[in-house]
């Protein structure tokens, strides 16, 4: 594949103005799928199960199989609709969607087209500078996910070059919102950055909502990320290319400026914008062309003959409404003035997706500044080496109660990090840890008064400069006593101790 031209990204957004648009499908969590009662594999309790084990013949699409509508993912798209700011359409109704699909058994995708659930909302999206950028949100519809296909024999694991194809209809009629946002305007350099921050505000939101695992990685959360360019000064836009399926933050804000840098030296030239789908590469950090992008008429949709309007009851959505969480942005806000984090420790956190995990350890009992460092440090530095997630290594309570050794003199901080490792490592709870690896503080007086008698003993010139005044040459004999007691000594009582001992030898 020959690298695609682009130009400087700064030189980019001299010449075009980027218009930006997302389309995230979020993964309903509901304990069966969206129109059958097979169990759901967006959901934690069934995640991992083998191919075609979560499947049902609606979801096969076999002959006289009929959808039933699963009402908690009527209530749960409702929820997030409200949480976007929109509004609830008294009634909506379901469409089908024409398109080859391959791991769709029946062919056609259930979906909304033209009556969605919620529409014309908006979202407050913070930047990692604190800047606040509200994005327009069109609509949120229901729809079903596909299944999966695996494709064999190729050196790639994508179709081109496969042998054959397995199909997975496990992930076949998980409930999906998509949320279509309206082009955005005015991002400038700020493009790839709002991107990424976008991504991250839907994913707290329906956490927040408990309607999601929101894990990229695992595709319950999914980006669709739209790009065009127009020349400065020209009302028209220009022609937009959707890159597919992006699942990382990290990913998006890169496709994002790509597509800029790619579709700016195309134009520059004098050349003109496919609109197509196009494909992110982790990789190699570019995207592909996959296929011309359809509009709306081309997948024939119709109203879905199985299934009756959706209609709710205004007294459930004003139930679902009193019961929304605060806003993510407006939740930032308040979390940093109650924690006291200047303006850069709390967008370390922020930036570092950890804002739940510190809220969770400092609700368990750690202070705010404790909870920041462990997150922010240690474990984040286990998580980047393994290349997990950081809030997959450890909870919040075994965190909390990790300084609570600590703040109690159970602990110094070099043992602690012991500790870590084996909670991480699932040895137990960090008293469990301390308990079988033996790595509590000696507070045994006498067992430090032996190891300092013995060490001064054995630097008669260390103990000399001592009593002449030099208490900096205790530093030598701290070591030896903190090498002896294996670390697990208060440096800060070792060196009393030696000060004391140093004047009665």
């Amino acid at each position: 594949m020959a690298k695609d031209a682009l130009m400087d990204f700064d030189e980019a957004l001299e010449m075009f103005e980027p218009v930006l648009g997302f389309e995230v499908h979020v993964e309903l969590n509901t304990a069966t799928k969206m129109f059958s009662a097979a169990p759901n594999p967006a959901n934690e309790a069934h995640h991992g199960a083998e191919p075609n084990t979560l499947v049902a013949p609606v979801d096969m699409g076999l002959p006289g199989a009929l959808p039933v509508v699963n009402a908690e993912a009527i209530r749960s798209s409702i929820s997030l609709g409200l949480a976007l700011g929109c509004s609830i359409a008294p009634s909506s109704r379901f469409a089908r969607k024409n398109y080859f699909y391959p791991d769709l058994g029946k062919n056609y995708q259930i979906s909304q087209y033209d009556e969605p659930i919620a529409f014309e909302g908006s979202v407050e999206v913070e930047l990692e500078d604190g800047t606040i950028v509200t994005v327009p949100i069109e609509r949120a519809h229901m729809e079903e996910d596909a299944g999966k296909l695996t494709h064999m024999g190729g050196s790639t694991g994508r179709i081109q070059g496969a042998e054959y194809s397995l199909v997975d209809y496990n992930r076949a009629g998980v409930p999906l919102v998509e949320i279509v946002t309206k082009p955005i305007f005015g991002a400038e350099h700020s493009a790839p950055t709002l991107a990424k921050a976008y991504v991250a505000t839907i994913r707290d939101i329906v956490r927040g909502l408990g309607i999601s695992e929101a894990k990229l990685e695992r595709g319950n959360l999914r980006c669709d990320a739209n790009v065009s360019l127009r020349p400065r000064g020209q009302e028209k836009l220009g022609t937009r290319t959707e890159t597919k399926n992006v699942n990382s933050m990290r990913s998006v804000e890169r496709a994002v400026r790509y597509e800029i840098q790619r579709q700016a030296a195309i134009l520059a030239k004098g050349g003109t914008i496919t609109q197509e789908t196009r494909h992110w590469h982790e990789d190699t950090g570019r995207t592909s062309p996959g296929r011309p992008k359809s509009d709306a008429d081309d997948y024939r949709y119709f109203p879905e003959p199985d299934l009756l309007p959706v209609v709710p009851a205004p007294e459930l959505i004003e139930e679902l409404r009193a019961a929304l969480p605060e806003p993510p942005a407006a939740r930032r806000r308040r979390l940093k003035g109650e924690w006291g984090f200047t303006d850069l420790e709390f967008q370390d956190v922020a930036n570092g997706g950890l804002l739940d995990a510190v809220a969770d350890t400092i609700a368990a009992g750690a202070a705010p500044a404790s909870a920041r460092k462990w997150w922010t440090g240690e474990i984040t530095r286990v998580a980047n080496a393994q290349d997990r997630d950081a809030a997959d290594l450890v909870s919040p309570a075994n965190v909390a109660a990790l300084q609570k050794l600590i703040d109690a003199g159970t602990l110094t901080d070099k043992l602690a990090r012991q500790v870590l490792e084996g909670v991480i490592a699932g040895e137990g709870t960090p008293q469990e840890v301390v308990d079988a690896r033996g790595l509590a503080v000696v507070s045994d007086d006498g067992a430090l008064i032996a190891a300092i008698d013995e060490a001064l003993v054995a630097q008669p010139d260390v103990l000399a400069k001592i009593r002449d005044g030099k208490v900096q040459a205790a530093g030598a004999v701290i070591g030896a006593v903190m090498k002896a007691m294996k670390g697990q000594a208060d440096a800060a009582r070792v060196r009393e101790l030696v000060l004391e001992r140093a004047a009665t030898l």
